[in-house]
């Protein structure tokens, strides 16, 4: 393993959060099988006790897993100049068969970690703790990717090999790449083009609906940015980032987080995965508006997430327009 800090902090860290993990599931098990708000024995009470500790626990953890994506990802930028023929964190989480599946279940870690944390704060709203077999059984779910987190994330670092030779980001994500990369290079631009604006379109329509009108609609809402969070993902590689660099063959959905174009693309991933999980959390939401003591906490806070999410998406969107209109460089197929 490259003993580098970062490495050595994301690696350490994600291990005491596995343990931390394992140790809430543990109690949480308990909670599931034995919580009973009504009654006064000593059981209960430890319950009581240890959900305030586990709920602070969790809300670390999860903390933790959100910043560690962009450390995860600013770090393997970093690296590039220890692989011949590296230029950003494409090609260094290509030195091994373990950087993009780490990559994934990070993301995925983020959604569902996100999506956690806007239950708990909504259940600790309420006198009664009325999500709080809802909470817990979410996080017994989060669990096993969180492990496979820290067991790839930990096969990734302990595998890499300073000086290998590697190929440039420019033809890993290019129409005539092989594997995930080069398929949403090769995709045609006008027809991801028009899924795009589609996509978007339809997110902050349902949120805007949503917004207005509540109810069931908050489920439409949560699967339409979900669809608008993949498809934004796919362009990046497909039509928006060559316009970043002004160049046909360079689709790098990395290059663009570098000081050279202003960092731009940590506002863009924020803003898309701030959308994807105020969605989410609006559509996990929408069973708890008929639990009578957050009949008024669950509206309020779902307002909110659907907000927040429009305001990410749109502002995604702004920024991808105004760099197409203003540049010069137009990208075949327009």
């Amino acid at each position: 393993m490259i003993m580098h800090p970062a490495i050595i902090a994301l690696f350490a860290g994600s291990v005491i959060v596995s343990c931390m993990v394992l140790y809430s599931i543990l109690y949480g098990t308990a909670i599931l099988r034995h919580w009973n708000l009504k009654s006064g024995d000593e059981r209960q009470l430890e319950l009581e006790k240890k959900t305030y500790l586990i709920s602070t626990i969790m809300s670390y953890v999860i903390v933790f897993q959100v910043f560690s994506l962009f450390l995860f990802i600013c770090t393997a930028d970093k690296l590039n100049t220890l692989f011949t023929g590296a230029m950003c964190a494409a090609v260094t989480l290509n030195v091994n068969g373990f950087g993009y599946p780490a990559l994934l279940l990070k993301i995925i870690n983020f959604v569902l970690g996100g999506t956690w944390l806007v239950m708990n704060y909504t259940d600790n709203q309420a006198f009664d703790y009325p999500l709080i077999r809802r909470k817990y059984l979410l996080l017994i779910v989060i669990t096993p990717f969180v492990i496979a987190e820290t067991v790839v994330q930990g096969a990734y670092f302990l595998n890499l090999q300073p000086h290998v030779i590697t190929s440039c980001c420019g033809s890993l994500f290019s129409p005539e790449g092989t594997g995930v990369q080069g398929g949403m290079a090769s995709l045609p631009s006008m027809p991801m083009r028009i899924a795009f604006y589609l996509a978007v379109g339809f997110a902050i329509i349902a949120g805007l609906y949503f917004f207005f009108r509540g109810g069931r609609a908050g489920y439409l809402f949560a699967f339409a940015s979900i669809i608008a969070f993949m498809v934004s993902m796919i362009s990046l590689v497909s039509f928006i980032s060559p316009y970043f660099y002004e160049l046909p063959t360079h689709r790098c959905p990395f290059c663009i987080l570098q000081k050279e174009y202003h960092y731009i693309g940590y506002s863009l991933y924020i803003t898309m995965l701030a959308g994807v999980v105020g969605g989410t959390g609006v559509g996990v939401l929408v069973p708890s508006r008929d639990i009578e003591s957050l009949q008024h906490v669950v509206p309020r806070i779902q307002k909110r997430l659907a907000m927040m999410s429009i305001i990410s998406y749109l502002f995604f969107t702004m920024i991808v327009t105004f760099v197409m209109v203003v540049t010069d460089f137009k990208l075949e197929g327009y």
